[in-house]
Order: structure tokens, then C-alpha cells, then sequence
């Protein structure tokens, strides 16, 4: 139990353009409430996106209690700071309380985006001075190496367990290869399903709702695609899902042998699923994603033998630069070939992260230094 028992934390998140951010703020939010005691209002600027994820809130009230945290809309200038505040992402916090900022010696985070490149260690932690408020702002950075400040992993993750039953699959695939598709639009999904088409084994694609359907539709010849709508294609069976809750998507992450996943939340959960996965980073200007991707790769699967196979798998996924259909098609048959020997690496890595101690763990620990 933390120092801070009984304390309270406000933490902010603006929704740009996906559900990563309000994903990561959510999880972190019930994990303090719930493994730390602590009393933690969550401000959103726009409910009716961060509806999708929380499915209890009320977008017509502008405070409610969800899961025991305090979710309000962005805050009226009279609001009073609590003792520690987490701006999630750069999101800008509002000017004025800013200013009350001052008068209640807040602790002031900015909790980044999650990255396994090696200047993260050097930079966590680091304070920042104000330029015109009495005021000190401290860049925490979440990672995978000591020197950071870890990954969101609640206490009872290892315990959570799925089976293929709770997304109503059809008895008759069984036996499929089951994969779960989680991608950005400009993702090359048509090459995917292409090889998947000819695979060797029986595949069923299991895809949740999201910006991605409209593309699949067209591949399929349709004007639209539907939850619960089956689509088959060679050995490719394809399944659209409803949008799915946090605890809902985790569980399909776990029933799955292979999982395509995005951006940060997604990706961070598919790590504690333990089992193969394909990471398309968010798309930034100047190949920015890639470096990170890179980085990512060279420290995950550094003692795989077979990482140059995993290198191109991931590099095709997530690059504008296309080979050869027929060499790309390769690269995912020797992939899915391999997944036995991924499996059983990527739940060393799994175990091997879940033993370090996790981000709300060491945020509660640093904020009660300062």
C-alpha cells in the first residue's frame, strides 16, 4: 500500500485520433484506485470517444464514478488540483489550473509515450522547470529496462485465462489457426489476407470492429461489414467482431496463436498474453515509427535465432516500401511456421518483464520521493 493512501490524483487525457491514450489512461487509472488506495479523478476532453472504451460512462454527465474513479470533463477554471497530476502524452494542461497548480504544490508528471529505445533510460525522470510558474514538471517515461519506469501490468495479469467460447467461434474451427487483427488503415492488410488465403492450415481471422473494416469490405467485394458477419476466402476464414471492452480484447489476445496489434495499449497487452505477435507502431513523419520498431525488435527478440525472419515479418507490416508479393507471401509462411518456437520465446520475454516491477508500482514509489 502506498505512502499515499488516501491521497488524491488528478490525471488528464486528450483523445487525438485513437483509442491508445484513453486505453492507457483507463488501465492506469483502476489499477491506482484499486492496488494503491489512491483517489484519482480522470479528466477526458471527449466522452463520447472515451465511451468506446469505458461503456459504463454517461456522456450527458460531466462527473460520474466508474469502477470507483472520478471521470469529469475538462476541468472548470475553480477546480482544485490535487496532490499529484499525470498529463498524459504532452496533452496541455488547462492554463488556469496551471495556476492552481501553484498554490496547492502539486506533483506534476508527463507520463510518455512508451518506447524501447535507449535514450528513454537517460531522460526518465528528468525535471523540467516551468519558464514563467513556480512550477517543475517531471518527464516519466514507461519502458522495458530497469532504468525506466516499466510497463501497466495489474497484480492478477497471469491469473486471467480465455478460451475461444467467448467470442461465440464456430465449433467447426477448432482446429484453425486463430489470429486476432488489430491494424492502422494504411497497414498492407490485403497482402495478409492474401497469404493467409493459401496457407497450409486453416485459418480463422478474428477482427474487431474498428477503421479497418471498410478496407476489408472492399477486398471482399462488399459495401460494408457487420459484427458477427463470417467471410470465406480458400483456407481464410474471416470473423468481424463487436468493438470490444479492455477486458474483452485481453481475452482475445490470450485465445489467439496469433495477435496483430497497434500503437501502445494493445501492443503492451499482446507482451503479458504471451503468444506471437506482429506490432504496428503509430505512423510518425520522418520514419520516426520505424526507429522505434527497430529498437523495439533489437531488444525483444535479441536472443531469438530465427530474428531476421521476425525482423522482415514486422518490416513489411509496418513499412510503405513493398517487396515482391511473392517474396512478402514467403516471409509470412515462414512465420507462421515458426510460431511454435515465437510462442515459447515470447512467454520467456513475458515472464521475464512481468518479474520487474510494474509502471503504477514505481509512479506511486517516485511521486512519493518527491
Amino acid at each position: 500500500m502506498s505512502n499515499l493512501t488516501g491521497k488524491r490524483w488528478d490525471i488528464f487525457c486528450r483523445i487525438v485520433d485513437n483509442f491508445g491514450d484513453i486505453g492507457v489512461c483507463w488501465r492506469l487509472s483502476q489499477q491506482l484506485v484499486l492496488e494503491h488506495q489512491l483517489r484519482v479523478r480522470l479528466f477526458i476532453d471527449d466522452f463520447t470517444a472515451a465511451s468506446k472504451i469505458i461503456p459504463q460512462l454517461n456522456i450527458s454527465k460531466q462527473s460520474q464514478l466508474v469502477n470507483d474513479v472520478e471521470i469529469c470533463t475538462w476541468p472548470a477554471p475553480e477546480i482544485i488540483p490535487a496532490d499529484v497530476v499525470i498529463e498524459t502524452f504532452a496533452c496541455a494542461l488547462p492554463d488556469a489550473y496551471m495556476q492552481q497548480m501553484q498554490v496547492s504544490k502539486s506533483v506534476w508528471i508527463n507520463l510518455e509515450y512508451l518506447s524501447a529505445e535507449t535514450w528513454v533510460g537517460d531522460f526518465h525522470a528528468r525535471p523540467s522547470p516551468h519558464a514563467s510558474l513556480a512550477l517543475t514538471k517531471y518527464y516519466y517515461f514507461p519502458g522495458f529496462r530497469d532504468d525506466t519506469g516499466g510497463l501497466i501490468r495489474e497484480a492478477n495479469i497471469a491469473d486471467k485465462t480465455a478460451c475461444h467460447s467467448d467470442f461465440h467461434v464456430n465449433a467447426k474451427y477448432e482446429d484453425a489457426l486463430k489470429i486476432s487483427l488489430f491494424c492502422y488503415s494504411h497497414a498492407p492488410i490485403h497482402h495478409l489476407l492474401t497469404a493467409l488465403q493459401v496457407c497450409n492450415h486453416e485459418v480463422l481471422l478474428l477482427v474487431p470492429q474498428s477503421s479497418i473494416l471498410p478496407e476489408i469490405a472492399r477486398l471482399f467485394g462488399k459495401a460494408s461489414l457487420e459484427a458477427g458477419e463470417t467471410l470465406i476466402r480458400g483456407n481464410l476464414n474471416l470473423q468481424v467482431l463487436p468493438f470490444l471492452s479492455q477486458a474483452d480484447y485481453d481475452k482475445l489476445l490470450r485465445a489467439c496463436d496469433l495477435n496483430f496489434v497497434r500503437g501502445e495499449d494493445s501492443w503492451v497487452r499482446a507482451i503479458w498474453a504471451g503468444k506471437p505477435f506482429i506490432w504496428q507502431p503509430y505512423l510518425q513523419s520522418e520514419n520516426t515509427h520505424l526507429k522505434k520498431l527497430n529498437a523495439f525488435l533489437a531488444f525483444f527478440y535479441q536472443n531469438f535465432e530465427q530474428k531476421q525472419m521476425l525482423w522482415e515479418a514486422h518490416q513489411y507490416w509496418s513499412t510503405e516500401d513493398r517487396p515482391a508479393k511473392q517474396v512478402e507471401n514467403d516471409t509470412w509462411q515462414r512465420y507462421l511456421g515458426l510460431l511454435p518456437a515465437i510462442k515459447t520465446y515470447t512467454q520467456t520475454q513475458s515472464r521475464q518483464l512481468a518479474a520487474q516491477p510494474d509502471l503504477a508500482a514505481k509512479l506511486v514509489i517516485f511521486c512519493n520521493k518527491l
